[in-house]
């Protein structure tokens, strides 16, 4: 079970490498097409596309190299890496047998499931 641990911990280090990577080629981008433009007026707000709140609309962005769409998948990433390290969990206390916090790790895994399903948009 010390691998899986291990693997808990690599998920970890390469899931925000990668967001990050995807984040800072996203940023990258937004700069190279909106870098010479006047800086916005944030005293009012105005949001992104909505194509942008939906993963469909991100990862439409992230194929096409959308400088949005590949800063919203690097967040999108960041926020998984997390989550994978709870199922790497599960998987480890079944292994290892451990009742109890395989029900725990299985609750959270299942509020979070539902809190990204039902939560609305």
């Amino acid at each position: 079970m010390k691998d899986l641990r291990n693997t808990i911990g690599l998920t970890l280090r390469w899931g925000v490498l990668t967001a990050c990577a995807i984040a800072l080629v996203g940023g990258a981008a937004y700069l190279l097409h909106h870098g010479s433009e006047p800086a916005p007026d944030y005293s009012v707000f105005r949001g992104i596309n909505p194509e942008y709140t939906t993963l469909t609309g991100i990862f439409g962005g992230f194929f096409n190299f959308s400088p949005y769409g590949l800063i919203q998948a690097g967040v999108i990433a960041l926020l998984l890496t997390p989550i994978m390290r709870v199922v790497f969990s599960l998987i480890d206390f079944v292994g290892q047998h451990d009742w109890l916090y395989s029900a725990i790790t299985s609750a959270v895994l299942a509020i979070i499931f539902v809190n990204s399903v039902a939560s609305p948009v």
